[in-house]
């Protein structure tokens, strides 16, 4: 179970300073890869490299490589919607993390997952508008091995719990439940767990010491009622055991559904009422 929540590593890069607020300690660094990598990413889009519009937080040293925890925030006073984001590991052997698609109920961004950092990289993200314009910031973060890390458990397993799902929510835990029309407009926040260990065909099995094929999520979309909240279309160096974390603004709506698909074609779907989640 701890390596499904977030609040671990989170306290682990509270340590780092930047979610506390103090000065940035592991700006992103120049580097060839990036110069290489660049227009496979985003061809000749030009890209405003700066924190005005959202920062991107991650550890300085991270404790777990397999599970690095990243948290995008839309900067204060920032009124561009952001509708899509690519995360970006540059010294990954698939540097494209994923790319997501936000809806309009996403409102301000504050988003949370894990990565896998294989070698010590700068880690950014690329935040794209309604109208066009792209921001690129990020962290340089010190990892080693995480898309070679063994899974935490055995195939048997995983395959047992595989595309389990589970919700929590943290908002309002100290209110009596409220029907959902009456949160209408309210900001909530969510988490989404999923039971999938995600391989990238660069770990070896314990026992045999063969490679593990690849399979891992490879698309997830985060339904609000009919309204997109979310889509993710993601490679190799999103963690095992995927986690999100977000906030969003009720629409009214009396349901989350959560649809995901992986590599081997096999899908994951489940509905949750909203105010039925488990804390």
């Amino acid at each position: 179970m701890k390596r499904l929540l977030l609040g671990a590593t989170m306290a682990a890069l509270m340590s780092t300073g930047a979610i506390a607020g103090e000065a940035v300690k592991n700006p992103l660094v120049n580097g060839e890869t990036w110069t290489d990598l660049k227009y496979d990413v985003v061809e000749d889009m030009p890209l405003i490299q700066s924190d005005e519009l959202f920062t991107l937080d991650a550890p300085f040293r991270a404790f777990d490589a397999a599970t690095v925890p990243v948290h995008i925030t839309q900067s204060e006073g920032s009124e561009a919607r952001i509708e899509k984001l690519i995360l970006v590991v540059d010294e990954n052997p698939s540097p494209v993390v994923a790319e997501f698609i936000f809806g309009e109920n996403m409102g301000a961004l504050d988003f949370e997952t894990r990565l896998r950092v294989n070698s010590y990289s700068n880690v950014r993200a690329i935040g794209i508008t309604e109208g066009g314009d792209a921001y690129m910031t990020g962290r340089y973060v010190k990892a080693s091995g995480g898309c070679s890390a063994p899974a935490s458990k055995d195939a048997a397993a995983a395959l047992a719990s595989l595309g389990k799902m589970k919700i929590r929510q943290f908002d309002n835990m100290d209110q009596p439940a409220q029907s959902s029309a009456d949160q209408t407009g309210q900001r909530r926040i969510a988490q989404i767990m999923i039971k999938h260990p995600n391989y990238s065909g660069l770990s070896r099995d314990q026992i045999t010491h063969l490679f593990v094929m690849a399979r891992f999520i490879d698309v997830l979309e985060v339904y609000q009622g009919d309204d997109l909240l979310f889509k993710m279309e993601a490679g190799i160096s999103i963690s095992e055991d995927p986690s999100f974390r977000f906030t969003y603004t009720d629409n009214g709506s009396d349901t989350l559904r959560i649809y995901a698909e992986d590599t081997e074609g096999e899908v994951f779907e489940q509905t949750f009422p909203k105010n039925k989640i488990a804390m």
